[in-house]
């Protein structure tokens, strides 16, 4: 599968940047998933990678070919970049029985493919099912229903499942009557024999004209795979609708009506039409979301199986930051139009790059505090928090404070300096919805009203502490709190912490039941607490946070 490079991609509609300047590597076999909030772009990303959204600019690759780019003029159309979309409602059309729906696209490809002996390749399939006429007998007699009747159906899934062949092979296999001999085993063995006389006959006539056949059944010559612009055949098409639907499990269900499927199994059919014209790419947009919570859940592990069985490079579309984080090889985080992130998830939720990306990430959502203090002589910042307490955050690695704030300063002139650089440009366009630092909550018992409030004067002092549910230690500590809620769910607990007027949420792991009203310690443990810059939103470092 192939290497998906964006460029420095822009989408705009008039000063509306849906994509701002993108620049992404997904790496060849990668389950990547775009997350990010509603109308933050992730979707216009999708639909630009694929070719049904034209970009303002940049430039798209899929593999070594040049798919979209606004200085050469390229643009690839959508049906001939080799991928596949699976959309947010399945699309199956109505009046076609499953197998209908999956085959549809196949029947209508007509494209340069490889010239295939499909009657070399379908009496290999024959010929190597004649192998153990046993075995052909044993399969059969698992098809008798509770009245002694052979379910044909049932027969036919068996063999296309077991020797992987098509429908007609199938019907072809169990023609031969093999299970109805004395001794099935001499009655495969002479079958097969004259089988392979025919298989013969065909090699010879390609190899007569010039051509061999490879383990595809495709006709090469001079080491050269021969190419045709033409339709798949019926054994071809067949072929490739059996295989998809054992790779999605719906093989038993070809002959219904899409109405007569549930919403799961209905997915899998989706899934199964898309893949079926094995695209370079699958690009999936929300296509969980019409299910109840439950087969959302078992979706979910059928996406991974699926992604390691096929091989395909997956690019997956959600909001949902517990499926990005449960599927993905890579989140690619994405704020009104603008990359915040893009790494592995665990490193995404352990090192977020700023506070909108530790707000997004978690569940339950991380707490913030902030914090004001200055760097000491060993490297340590005394700081104060949650009205007025005394703490020291030791940083988990050394970091020279006013180095950081420095290189700040000086990123933030060079971003000014290369905008004001391009806005010279007679073609550039000022974006209307401006970047601003992420407002992060701060949760309370009694919420202030921000829109009356003077916007707090900012400086090196300031800091925001991000404290993970799961570092808060309840049950001992420095600090005092009362329970105002708790959730138990068996498992764990989630406990809000009333401390003063501000509320922290931790979970405890077990059945510990907590009451409303009572006070417990409680301390902020290990050193991933993160510390984050207030000015600029950024993420500085992690460390622990010792109260005096």
């Amino acid at each position: 599968m192939p290497e998906i490079k964006l460029t420095n991609v822009t989408k705009r509609w008039g000063k509306f940047y849906a994509v701002d300047h993108l620049d992404l590597d997904i790496e060849d076999n990668a389950f990547i998933t775009l997350l990010g909030p509603s109308g933050c772009g992730k979707t216009t990303t999708l639909r630009m990678i694929a070719g049904l959204e034209t970009p303002t600019s940049g430039r798209i690759t899929i593999g070594d070919r040049v798919v979209f780019d606004s200085d050469a003029g390229i643009n690839v159309p959508a049906n001939k970049r080799k991928v596949g979309f699976l959309f947010q409602n399945y699309a199956l059309w109505p009046n076609m029985t499953v197998y209908q729906n999956i085959a549809f696209g196949l029947g209508n490809k007509k494209e340069e493919m490889p010239t295939v002996r499909t009657d070399a390749l379908a009496l290999k399939g024959q010929i190597d099912a004649l192998s153990d006429g046993n075995k052909i007998k044993d399969l059969v007699g698992e098809c008798y229903d509770k009245n002694n009747k052979l379910d044909m159906d049932k027969v036919y899934l068996k063999f296309i499942d077991t020797f992987i062949i098509s429908l007609y092979s199938a019907k072809k296999l169990f023609g031969y009557k093999i299970h109805e001999a004395s001794d099935p085993k001499s009655a495969a063995s002479a079958k097969k024999q004259e089988l392979e006389k025919e298989f013969e006959a065909i090699c010879s006539d390609v190899k007569s004209k010039g051509y061999t056949l490879n383990d595809k059944f495709e006709l090469v010559k001079d080491g050269k795979v021969q190419t045709s612009v033409r339709k798949l055949n019926k054994e071809e098409v067949d072929l490739a609708v059996r295989r998809v639907s054992r790779i999605v499990k719906i093989g038993m269900f070809m002959d219904r009506y899409p109405a007569e499927l549930s919403g799961g199994q209905q997915q899998r059919v989706a899934i199964a039409r898309t893949l079926a014209p094995e695209p370079q790419v699958l690009f999936m947009d929300e296509p969980l979301s019409n299910l109840d919570a439950k087969l959302r859940l078992e979706m979910r592990y059928e996406l991974q199986r699926l992604h390691i069985e096929t091989g395909s490079t997956f690019v997956y579309v959600t909001h949902d930051q517990m499926e990005a984080m449960t599927l993905a090889t890579k989140i690619c985080l994405i704020n009104n139009g603008v990359l915040q992130q893009y790494d592995a998830p665990l490193t995404v939720y352990n090192r977020p790059n700023n506070l909108f990306v530790a707000d997004f990430v978690g569940n339950p959502s991380i707490n913030f505090a902030d914090a004001k203090g200055k760097q000491q002589s060993d490297g340590s910042i005394a700081i104060s928090l949650l009205n007025g307490k005394k703490a020291k955050f030791v940083p988990k690695e050394d970091i020279d404070m006013d180095a950081w704030f420095a290189k700040r300063d000086q990123e933030e002139e060079d971003r000014k300096a290369a905008y004001a650089k391009s806005m010279t440009d007679k073609k550039a366009v000022e974006k209307g919805n401006k970047d601003e630092v992420f407002k992060y909550h701060i949760a309370k018992v009694n919420e202030d009203d921000f829109s009356i409030q003077e916007e707090p004067v900012i400086t090196n002092e300031d800091f925001v502490l991000g404290i993970r549910p799961e570092r808060l230690k309840i049950g001992e500590g420095k600090l005092s709190a009362e329970i105002y809620g708790a959730m138990p769910t068996g498992m764990e607990s989630t406990i809000k912490l009333r401390v003063e007027d501000f509320l922290l949420t931790g979970v405890v792991f077990g059945g510990t039941t907590f009451n409303l009203g009572e006070t417990v310690n409680f301390d902020i443990a290990g050193n991933d607490i993160f510390l984050f810059d207030r000015k600029s939103g950024k993420f500085i470092t992690s460390g622990s946070v010792d109260f005096e």
